[in-house]
């Protein structure tokens, strides 16, 4: 009761104070309501009008397949219309919906009024709010009928298709007299029609022609030519290579079928769109161009495809291993089918645009079946592989039925008139069945490119492996996203192709790719591919551009700066980590992913992560800090533990450490973080090397030091400040110890100094005759003590033990001081 009460005196405060400015505000409120609800109401009235135009189409009974999806397209368009007009009312509810609740609900019976202006507002909303839900209702209703439309526009299509399949035709018109005269009467009106416009083009027309066409063999020119040389060898195959390797086999059947039919295509296509241009086509010829276009492409293909997998010329390079002759012949039938095919389709062009009687398209389609179901039998019957006892075997038994079975049903369902069905069975024979070939033979080009060492063996791979840095693995790795993009390919260009042969329109697939391009709703959840698509391509420009901003800033500003390699490094690393963090985001800011919903999920399973993956979390801070810290850099000399080498790469987990037996030792960044690690390069390359030398005893002391210390400075490595140094360290057990301490400018080359010097020290001891003792070494047989029976006796044992064997070290080095003194020269005197 008592929040009752004060939100009814915040309202009459606010309605004393600030009533005029509520009212300017409502006011300006509802006018722009008002505006957007008229607004939309005109806009959902047109689209009704405009459905209720598509609706009558759909009723004549002449519309064809291509008209149904042109319809349902419009249809689409409307519906998505619909939505958007519905969406607008979005911001504006939700306003009156906060609005409202602000207000609070009315008071009950029998509670004191409300202030006027709370209840005259309260009355205005609600009254908007009715207003616009009868808006986006009428979407709502106009977007069900739609749908509603094209459910209609699917089962008619369906029907359509199902009637020109299975329809009956009487061939008895189609083969009498009377049909051979019809033909002859049309083409000799196409003759006229052709002669006619040749006699125009070449008298007003000439240079538009041959401007076009020069373009056009320009375009085509730049694919084939530019095709050859980015692809090389496995454009066409090489006549002196005896045993090609798999690979190259299926690459250039692929390749060689593949560019020249895009090259033909890129040709007829420009000079189409050229000729049109120029307004050289006029009357039905643009499309008996188009059709003549059309069936010279296809047989092209179908030839180009069959030569490249057979290789009448080249055995070698057949991707079937069938004797020569019969590759021959089955060029020579493939081409025919295609050829027969090709000539009906156009034919079929011509008798639409001129009119024909409905017996021509019967005889035709009914001649040009029967011919491609007697090849089909022929090529099933061919024997064309070659025993090694001189014999001819068939085709496999499941191929051979396959083939006999399809001629023999396309015959009989020409001379049963059922002339549609055996004019698809054909056509999908023929030209679907290339495409799948040649489809075929991409993705096993692409899966063996994939395979280990596969891209290796290609052209390009060859090119890449002897003019970059790129190692096998390397190569493999590239070789399989070739792989993929190359699979990609071959569904973006195939498969609509595919549905277009089996019946369905560019609208159909169109429309699908809309609905790719915008996104699937699956659930809540609305999966975008081409924002995911976008999102791939901004990350790999990024990562590209970063890997080019890292090579540019290292060896065109640091390396012209004498920056030191360590440092260089780090800063190499920590570009290339910023930059592909930052191509991350934005490219997953471009794939229409929340980066706010992102960071729910991570916060959501940073606890998770942070017990499972904690050392590896340790290892990415500690190779941070190493980063920024630089304790040591690539390069330098290191003791970590027992692991001694050069720094080879410091990456955000591990550091990798050469040591000097060309061992690769990967350290974790933690362990290097927590553990002592020295430095024999930190700050610069100067060092001290120590070389321990042992003389006999008896041996001139001084003379010793003078030549040591001689040796040091005559070394060319060893510097003169600070000064060479040579300790008298110790009276060792069987030889007196020196130790010559030299600095060096570069510790690395520490090994050769050593060498040099202990060569000059052995020389010049053997002229001088000064002896180097060997170490005594007492040899024990290797006895096992029996168990002693107490403690002490043990110890008392090993005393015992330990005085004989330096009582026998004692007497070797007085033995030997004997010698040296019977071996000196008697002093003048």
């Amino acid at each position: 009761m008592f929040f009752r009460l004060l939100r009814l005196l915040l309202v009459v405060i606010v309605a004393v104070f600030g009533q005029p400015a509520l009212e300017v505000s409502a006011q300006a409120i509802g006018h722009g309501s008002s505006q957007l609800i008229a607004d939309q109401t005109k806009a959902i009235q047109d689209l009704t009008t405009k459905t209720d135009g598509l609706e009558k189409k759909l009723s004549d009974p002449d519309q064809d397949d291509a008209g149904l999806v042109d319809i349902r397209l419009q249809l689409e368009d409307i519906s998505r219309a619909a939505l958007n007009s519905a969406l607008a009312f979005r911001q504006r509810l939700t306003d009156i919906n906060n609005r409202v609740e602000v207000l609070g609900p009315p008071p009950a019976q029998g509670q004191p009024a409300e202030p006027v202006i709370v209840s005259n507002e309260r009355s205005a909303l609600a009254s908007e709010k009715a207003q616009i839900n009868a808006v986006v209702a009428s979407a709502q209703n106009l977007s069900i009928r739609v749908n509603g439309l094209v459910d209609k526009i699917a089962a008619m299509r369906s029907e359509l298709f199902r009637s020109v399949i299975t329809k009956h035709y009487d061939l008895t018109d189609a083969l009498s007299p009377q049909a051979f005269s019809d033909a002859h009467d049309q083409f000799t009106g196409l003759y006229n029609a052709v002669s006619s416009w040749l006699s125009f083009a070449v008298r007003f027309k000439f240079q538009a022609i041959l401007a076009a066409t020069l373009m056009a063999l320009a375009l085509a020119a730049v694919l084939l030519i530019g095709g050859r040389r980015l692809f090389g060898r496995i454009f066409e195959a090489d006549p002196t290579v005896e045993d090609p390797s798999y690979l190259s086999r299926l690459s250039v059947a692929f390749w060689s079928t593949l560019l020249p039919t895009l090259a033909l295509g890129v040709f007829f296509a420009s000079a189409v769109f050229f000729f049109n241009y120029y307004n050289v086509l006029r009357g039905g010829i643009g499309t008996f161009l188009n059709a003549l276009l059309t069936v010279i492409g296809m047989v092209f293909c179908v030839n180009r495809l069959t030569n490249a997998a057979l290789e009448p010329r080249l055995p070698n390079w057949r991707l079937i291993p069938v004797a020569t002759g019969p590759a021959r012949w089955l060029v020579g039938l493939t081409t025919a089918m295609a050829l027969v095919l090709g000539f009906n389709y156009f034919l079929s062009v011509v008798n639409e645009k001129m009119g024909s009687p409905l017996s021509l398209t019967i005889g035709r389609g009914f001649v040009a079946t029967i011919i491609v179901g007697v090849i089909l039998i022929l090529m099933g019957l061919l024997r064309p592989f070659r025993a090694a006892d001189g014999s001819w075997r068939p085709w496999p038994a499941w191929l051979r039925f396959v083939a006999i079975v399809l001629g023999l049903f396309t015959i009989a369902a020409a001379l049963l008139g059922y002339i549609g069905l055996a004019l698809f069975v054909s056509f999908q024979v023929v030209v679907t069945g290339t495409v799948l070939v040649t489809a075929y033979i991409g993705f096993l080009s692409a899966r063996a490119i994939g395979e280990e060492g596969g891209f290796a063996d290609t052209s390009v791979g060859r090119w890449l492996s002897e003019n970059s840095s790129y190692e096998d693995t390397a190569l493999d790795q590239l070789g399989l996203v070739v792989s993929i993009a190359i699979n990609l390919m071959i569904v973006v260009v195939f498969l609509p192709l595919i549905l277009l042969m089996w019946g369905f329109q560019p609208g159909d697939i169109e429309a699908w790719a809309y609905k790719l391009a915008t996104g699937v709703t699956i659930g809540s959840v609305t999966i975008s591919f081409l924002g995911i698509l976008s999102g791939i391509v901004v990350f790999v420009i990024g990562y590209f551009l970063t890997r080019w901003f890292q090579g540019w800033l290292d060896g065109s500003v640091m390396a012209r700066g004498k920056v030191d390699a360590g440092v260089r490094n780090s800063i190499r690393l920590g570009v290339g980590y910023a930059g592909v963090a930052v191509a991350g985001l934005v490219g997953i800011s471009a794939a229409g992913i929340d980066l706010s919903n992102l960071a729910l999920v991570a916060g959501a399973l940073s606890l998770g992560i942070g017990f499972g993956l904690q050392n590896v979390v340790s290892n990415f801070v500690s190779g941070l800090i190493l980063l920024a810290e630089r304790p040591f850099k690539v390069g330098d000399w290191i003791v970590a533990g027992d692991v001694s080498g050069t720094v080879r790469k410091i990456s955000v987990r591990a550091t990798e450490i050469e040591t000097f037996q060309r061992q690769a030792v990967i350290l974790p960044n933690s362990n290097l973080i927590n553990n002592a690690v020295g430095n024999w390069t930190h700050r610069n390359k100067l060092g001290r090397i120590d070389i321990k030398v042992g003389v006999a005893y008896g041996s001139d002391v001084k003379r010793v030091h003078a030549i040591l210390a001689d040796i040091a400075r005559a070394h060319p490595m060893v510097l003169k400040n600070p000064e060479p140094f040579v300790l008298f360290a110790n009276f060792g057990p069987a030889a007196l110890e020196f130790e010559i301490r030299v600095f060096v400018a570069d510790i690395m080359n520490g090994s050769v100094v050593q060498n040099d010097i202990r060569f000059a020290i052995f020389d010049i001891f053997e002229e001088e005759q000064i002896e180097i003792p060997s170490t005594p070494r007492a040899v024990v047989e290797s006895k096992k003590h029996e168990a002693w029976p107490i403690d002490d006796d043990k110890i008392e044992a090993e005393f015992a033990e330990r005085e004989r064997l330096e009582a026998e070290a004692a007497a070797e080095r007085e033995r030997l001081a004997k010698t040296k003194r019977r071996g000196r020269k008697p002093d003048p005197g």
